[in-house]
């Protein structure tokens, strides 16, 4: 039809490769081409019909002169330059024979997940980065029994560092919440740990929070991510349809609940290990585990797909000192 623009859609196979001390290899794209100059993960192009897989382990030899032993799925990235549009399949290799090298050139050097700095990375690889960078707990905070109960409370987890810290205030209006955030954003920035909002996600415009989370309600109400790509947005989930919607929207990450049985929800039937690995492998979208769970958790939701975990009562200092300690 005339006038009508066709867009390229460009399937990459692309390879996050650990080695076994949990650093990532990257490698320099030559001046020149585009993106030229930035750092990427390593992959390439899928030929018509060839499988992801197929074509991950061909690229990684044909670029790095290794054989893959071990692929799992990462995420899956859409991002639009204009002219065309990029696919990234993206999967975890952690195990491989060989020694990688540049073999067409390419400078490549081993990276800790924590130093890479998404602006020297072309912008398709930058989720892939924010994906790495998850901690593997995330504390939601908890009922206080008034204001300076809850800073109380609020001091005393940050002592212990989270990385991540979600504000959950269901009793609380908007003004109430908004002014809430505000007296805790401070804290947060001193403590250097990142700050969300459980909220509607129109709450936090011109507030400097690191994200927003919403409720499976408000996320089957959404036809668009809410939130620009450098905030975090989250949902939670408790059922497949739940967590596909999630990851049409590209959430960063997800909850998904109750693993366990749980005081504050006593009617609702746990998923249990089993039912919660079954829907972390059917999606593409970080899961952390939720539902009477706590800090010895965190390698059991690792060994059943999880991100990691996510809490209330786990680690939120209301009642008594938590024990526990924060695994980035």
């Amino acid at each position: 039809m005339t006038g009508t623009v066709v867009q390229r859609i460009v399937h990459v196979a692309v390879g996050v490769i650990v080695d076994d001390a949990g650093r990532v290899l990257i490698a320099l794209r030559p001046e020149g081409v585009h993106q030229g100059g930035l750092w990427e993960f390593p992959g390439g192009k899928c030929e018509p019909g060839e499988r992801v897989e197929d074509a991950l382990r061909r690229e990684l030899h044909e670029e790095l002169g290794i054989t893959v032993l071990r692929q799992q799925p990462l995420c899956l990235i859409r991002h639009h330059y204009g002219d065309k549009e990029v696919l990234l399949d993206v999967y975890r290799v952690d195990r491989f024979t060989g020694e990688p090298v540049g073999r067409e050139g390419q400078p490549i050097r081993w990276a800790s997940v924590a130093s890479l700095e998404p602006i020297r990375f072309p912008a398709a690889n930058r989720p892939i980065i924010q994906r790495l960078q998850l901690p593997r707990v995330v504390a939601i905070t908890g009922a206080a029994r008034s204001e300076e109960d809850f800073f109380d409370c609020f001091t005393r987890l940050l002592e212990q560092s989270p990385p991540l810290v979600q504000l959950r205030c269901p009793e609380l209006g908007k003004s109430a919440l908004l002014e809430r955030a505000v007296r805790c954003l401070p804290l947060c920035r001193r403590q250097g740990v990142r700050l969300q909002i459980n909220a509607d996600p129109s709450l936090i415009v011109g507030l400097d929070v690191d994200g927003v989370h919403v409720n499976a309600r408000t996320l089957m109400t959404l036809q668009q991510r809410p939130v620009a790509d450098a905030l975090l947005f989250s949902a939670s989930c408790h059922d497949l349809a739940e967590l596909r919607q999630a990851e049409a929207l590209r959430a960063d990450f997800v909850f998904l609940s109750p693993v366990a049985a749980t005081a504050s929800h006593p009617g609702q039937a746990a998923l249990g290990w089993q039912a919660f690995s079954a829907m972390a492998s059917a999606v593409r979208v970080p899961i952390y585990a939720l539902g009477g769970l706590g800090g010895q958790d965190v390698e059991t939701a690792l060994e059943h797909g999880a991100a990691g975990i996510a809490g209330i009562s786990a680690f939120w200092p209301a009642e008594c000192e938590s024990s526990h300690r924060f695994v980035r």
